[in-house]
């Protein structure tokens, strides 16, 4: 990664991230995990502290060496163990099946690969093991999803490669889960930016 992705960019994720509104998403997200936890996207661990009392452990992938001192303090907090286990979502250093659940957040977006991410989580998760995400991406209106795809790629430049415009549900599906529940909505902000898809969907 160059200067601005590694030194400068998890501090600016780490500031927008950092909402309270964002809280009450996160808390819904993690909502059900259970068992062994792989987290992609790790960040400055701001899902720490809604990891439920059901997570026996986490599987951080993380590639932000910043972003992992960022999580220093919320790691020590932690009420179950967390460890630096991954730097790229698109090749899991996992076995097959190896994990209850895994959780994403804020994630897909910027994942180059998404759809070899996807299939990577697929891949370590057990069969019935869960799938559990808020991202944002692709708008429900027609009129909306015009601007986005005329933003996306000064989003990408200016966010580390981050996309608007990703159909969240459709590359979930496409990675062979099955949506159990999404709740599609605007979070308060601008359309193109807060058009989320929150749920959870299971590996078959």
């Amino acid at each position: 990664m160059g200067i601005y992705e590694d030194r400068v960019l998890p501090r600016l994720v780490d500031l927008c991230c950092g909402s309270k509104q964002m809280d009450a998403e996160r808390r819904l997200a993690c909502a059900g995990l259970h068992g062994r936890v792989v987290e992609i996207g790790f960040g400055s661990g701001r899902n720490v502290p809604f990891y439920p009392a059901a997570v026996h452990s986490v599987s951080a992938v993380e590639p932000a060496d910043l972003g992992w001192r960022l999580a220093a303090e919320r790691i020590a907090a932690a009420t179950v163990p967390v460890e630096r286990a991954g730097l790229d979502g698109q090749a899991l250093p996992f076995e097959d099946d190896s994990f209850d659940s895994a959780l994403s957040t804020w994630t897909l977006c910027t994942i180059p690969d998404v759809g070899t991410a996807l299939a990577e989580v697929r891949r370590v998760l057990a069969s019935g093991g869960t799938f559990h995400f808020v991202e944002h991406g692709l708008a429900p209106d027609a009129g909306v999803r015009k601007w986005q795809q005329r933003l996306n790629p000064i989003q990408m430049a200016l966010a580390g490669g981050c996309h608007i415009n990703r159909d969240i549900r459709g590359l979930i599906e496409d990675a062979g889960f099955e949506i159990r529940d999404i709740d599609q909505y605007y979070q308060q902000g601008p359309k193109p930016w807060v058009a989320l898809s929150v749920g959870t969907a299971v590996a078959v």
